[in-house]
């Protein structure tokens, strides 16, 4: 099952895409995709409410924004330096363990949504992950429970802001935080959609020209190692998110780096996970 969420940010409704590719409004069965509907066992619930409602649920007009697939989280947990050839060219040594940072959950915008250059950036960079959304409450959870904690997983650019990031001192949430900088989407796919997520092939454009085009094979640490590590340090609440990382192919790890600009236009997949798109836009004040 394919999962959406549809209208004007802050007023998104829950929706599903059809066998038919069609977006159809499921605000009947429940408000939101948000803690409360995947604590409650809301994607069964949801597959069995369907069986004899689908048919009544209504069309979404193609010119409705898509919203992020998901409510806002509690968390939004990212890994970095995930994959062999990326830590490569950050000049890096492969890490040990899961290296972990936040993201501010009001970074989270939808797929199709302007992506706003921060005042004062020079360094903004793009990313395109493969994010995972948990289903169950996962605290100390074994590597071999892992995968029953998670709901599926959706399309992320984790856009970042690298002078913010690297050169200011501090944590890295303040080079990936700013709003908009995480764009979510189209949907969220289900378990049941993708077969193996540590075997997708994920890339990303900038205006049209290919920067990223690798596969979550080249993870150093797979869904389910991350799962279970993460929760030995916090609770993963149902709705949570965990971007996995991102493979070579970055503004930072060109010869010489270079970074978005005003106009400049992201397009990016992940096989199962759909296809989303952002233009670039400065900052203005409001």
């Amino acid at each position: 099952m394919k999962l959406i969420r549809f209208g004007q940010p802050g007023k998104e409704k829950p929706g599903i895409i059809d066998a038919d590719q069609e977006r159809r409004d499921v605000s009947a069965f429940c408000s939101d995709f948000d803690e409360d509907f995947f604590a409650s066992d809301g994607i069964r619930r949801l597959r069995s409410w369907l069986q004899d409602h689908e048919d009544n649920c209504p069309l979404v007009e193609e010119q409705i924004r898509w919203g992020s697939p998901v409510g806002r989280p509690s968390k939004l947990i990212c890994v970095g330096l995930n994959y062999a050839a990326h830590a490569a060219e950050s000049g890096l040594e492969p890490p040990k363990e899961p290296v972990l940072f936040s993201k501010a959950t009001s970074s989270v915008c939808g797929p199709y949504d302007v992506v706003t250059i921060p005042k004062g950036s020079q360094k903004t960079d793009w990313e395109v992950e493969l994010a995972i959304v948990i289903g169950k409450k996962a605290n100390y959870v074994s590597k071999e429970q892992a995968m029953h904690h998670i709901a599926g997983y959706v399309l992320h650019n984790d856009v970042s802001e690298r002078a913010f990031q690297l050169e200011q001192g501090g944590q890295w949430v303040k080079g990936k935080s700013a709003d908009t900088f995480a764009p979510l989407g189209p949907w969220l796919a289900t378990t049941d959609e993708i077969a193996d997520p540590n075997n997708l092939r994920l890339w990303l454009k900038v205006n049209g020209v290919t920067m990223q085009d690798s596969s979550t094979s080249d993870f150093i640490f797979q869904v389910d190692h991350l799962v279970s590590y993460i929760s030995n340090y916090m609770s993963l609440l149902p709705g949570d998110v965990i971007s996995t990382g991102t493979p070579q192919g970055v503004g930072l790890g060109q010869n010489p780096p270079w970074y978005l600009k005003p106009g400049d236009v992201m397009e990016l997949g992940i096989d199962g996970l759909g296809v989303s798109k952002q233009r670039t836009a400065a900052y203005t004040e409001n």
